[in-house]
């Protein structure tokens, strides 16, 4: 497989800009497999811990047929499950440890690995049905009665099939997973953080690309055309995206469209121009992790050599923000509101324009975990119901290691551009310390400049 390596004599950047690392090569799938259940081991040694936090008897997921359940690949070898429905069950049997069980349609030996799982497998009801009658747990976890698709993934069907082989009074032990599952996705192992790097160094490479002359051609190039280049590149490289690539584009005089508060994705059919600010989020799958990343570049006029001085002053506004939150307002034990509510003081007294929307990343894109971002800081509506079993997002702390996008933008008028609003956004991938937010890779504090 071609190593990583390699792209990095493809790029072509302005003379300001530093190469990021060179991101290690590529594992093919047999090894990537062999990687992943090397992690399952350690995550499997969490389970018990985190259940009896919870207070939780019996953890069962189902896999369905052509409808896999998005935990299954984390708490089962990351290979395709094709049965009619494939059950992982998870016992605390109390004194006498614990179990963990596959209910399989049929034997598999990757499986034996990790779970109790029979040569010649019983029929799933009369599995169900024994281990119900043989332990009688006081809450069964399934993933039922969240906000969250990966929390709230069970089926009706798979509910009713549970309810009914189970036991005639099984489903009033039935509780949601939902905290049981943010547990076990937000709580990252320390074998994982080399891969992660190595997948943050390639998104940054392939951004750092995207916004150069290796892609772009001022006059020529279209939003299209970056977003094509992009998907050929996941291609290339063996990877995948949970997102498309989208571009924003800001132009001296042009009115910036907008979406929900927020500065709109451009069109494919827009070309760029020279004095163009373009903004690109791209994100990376690989071995069970994503990426987020965001970045800025500016598109040189003739006989510039760099951005505007207030485009520059306009970027290190960003990064104030992305200090006052990453090294001054998070900690571990801290909630993402108190984290919030700190950070936008901190940009108040600056005068600084700004908005936060992070969010926990790792097993998904979008991650459990408390985010830090304006919702977070709200408090519940005393008028509205909160349901019991869904935490409210302002009581979450931060969990120490757990892996963040720092997701955020200020707004900032240019003097060059006749005070008009230019918006930095950024996202970065970092992990929690004691000492606040640490990048995986350095940050972005000049534009990429396109020639």
């Amino acid at each position: 497989m071609r190593k990583l390596s390699l792209i990095l004599l493809l790029c072509t950047l302005a003379p300001a800009q530093t190469p990021s690392r060179t991101p290690a090569p590529l594992l093919p799938w047999s090894q990537q497999i062999a990687q992943r259940e090397q992690w399952l081991e350690k995550r499997h040694q969490m389970i018990l811990p985190l259940m009896r936090a919870r207070s939780i008897d019996m953890w069962i997921i189902v896999n369905e047929e052509f409808h896999d359940d998005p935990l299954t690949q984390y708490i089962a070898p990351p290979r395709p499950y094709a049965g009619n429905r494939d059950i992982f069950v998870f016992i605390d049997t109390g004194e006498k440890g614990f179990r963990k069980i596959a209910l399989t349609g049929y034997a598999e030996e990757s499986l034996k690995r990790f779970f109790e799982t029979a040569d010649d497998p019983r029929p799933l009801d009369k599995a169900l049905a024994e281990l119900y009658q043989q332990y009688h747990p006081a809450k069964i976890a399934l993933s039922y009665g969240a906000r969250r698709g990966v929390e709230r993934s069970l089926t009706k069907d798979t509910y009713d099939f549970l309810a009914e082989k189970m036991g005639p009074d099984a489903s009033q032990h039935f509780v949601p997973a939902a905290d049981l599952i943010e547990d076990y996705l937000d709580t990252r192992i320390p074998e994982e953080f080399a891969t992660y790097t190595a997948i943050v160094q390639l998104t940054d490479n392939l951004t750092r690309r995207a916004l150069s002359n290796e892609v772009i051609r001022p006059g020529t190039t279209t939003i299209g055309d970056v977003r094509r280049w992009l998907y050929d590149q996941l291609w290339q490289n063996r990877v995948g995206t949970w997102f498309q690539p989208d571009l924003r584009l800001q132009r001296k005089a042009k009115p910036n469209d907008t979406s929900r508060g927020f500065l709109a994705v451009a069109p494919e059919e827009i070309v760029i121009q020279r004095g163009d600010v373009l903004h690109l989020d791209f994100g990376i799958t690989y071995m069970g992790l994503n990426t987020d990343w965001q970045k800025m570049a500016y598109v040189l006029r003739p006989g510039e050599k760099d951005a505007p001085a207030g485009l520059k002053h306009a970027m290190k506004n960003t990064n104030d923000l992305q200090d006052a939150l990453t090294q001054r307002a998070a900690r571990p034990g801290r909630t993402g509101g108190e984290v919030y509510n700190l950070t936008m003081d901190e940009m108040k007294q600056k005068g600084i324009a700004a908005q936060i929307y992070s969010h926990p990343i790792g097993n998904q894109g979008h991650g459990l975990g408390p985010s830090i971002d304006f919702r977070s800081s709200q408090k519940p509506d005393p008028n509205t119901p909160q349901r019991p079993d869904i935490p409210a997002a302002q009581a979450k702390t931060l969990r120490n290691g757990s892996y963040l996008s720092v997701e955020l933008n200020t707004q900032t008028p240019v003097p060059e551009w006749d005070n008009q609003v230019v918006y930095i956004m950024m996202e970065d991938d970092a992990h929690l310390t004691d000492e606040g937010y640490k990048f995986f890779i350095p940050r972005q504090e000049q534009f990429y400049l396109v020639k």
